[in-house]
């Protein structure tokens, strides 16, 4: 009986920690912005079983083939959002805790900008987060509206 009652302990605690681990397969969350004619998705891969540490990715694509890609600065706890925005020269930027990345009108690179250089008069198309459900995805505006960046 205390045999049995140990192994239905174990089991227990191991379904609990295998609920908890964080997955490594990639997670892609997307968006369209038809006004400058790009498809961008950002994955997030974790890189630890328990902590919340991802790797993040941003993959651009313009019609007719154009593709980039860039290794975003890693999600090491609570801070892989990442808000999307456009602005009146048609560039768009996706902007981190830690980096801001832009996407100039009709071009197809990937460009890191200090944070000082960003022009903050662009509009707020959505968020790529964590949604309510507790799953990476796009959010636009209309489910959420845009969140500041914690100061640190």
């Amino acid at each position: 009986m205390i045999l049995r009652r140990g192994v239905i302990g174990l089991v227990l605690v191991l379904a609990v920690m295998v609920a908890a681990c964080n997955s490594d397969r990639p997670e892609p969350a997307d968006a369209e912005v038809p006004a400058a004619g790009l498809h961008i998705r950002i994955t997030r891969v974790a890189t630890h079983p328990f902590l919340s540490r991802y790797n993040l990715t941003l993959r651009v694509e313009r019609p007719g083939g154009c593709v980039a890609t860039a290794d975003l600065f890693p999600d090491t706890g609570y801070t892989g959002r990442r808000n999307l925005y456009r602005h009146v020269s048609g560039a768009v930027a996706v902007v981190g805790q830690y980096d801001v990345r832009v996407i100039e009108a009709g071009g197809c690179a990937i460009r890191l900008i200090e944070f000082r250089a960003w022009d903050r008069q662009a509009e707020f198309i959505g968020s790529f987060d964590v949604g309510a459900d507790k799953r990476w995805r796009f959010i636009p505006p209309t489910v959420r509206p845009e969140l500041p960046f914690e100061t640190l």
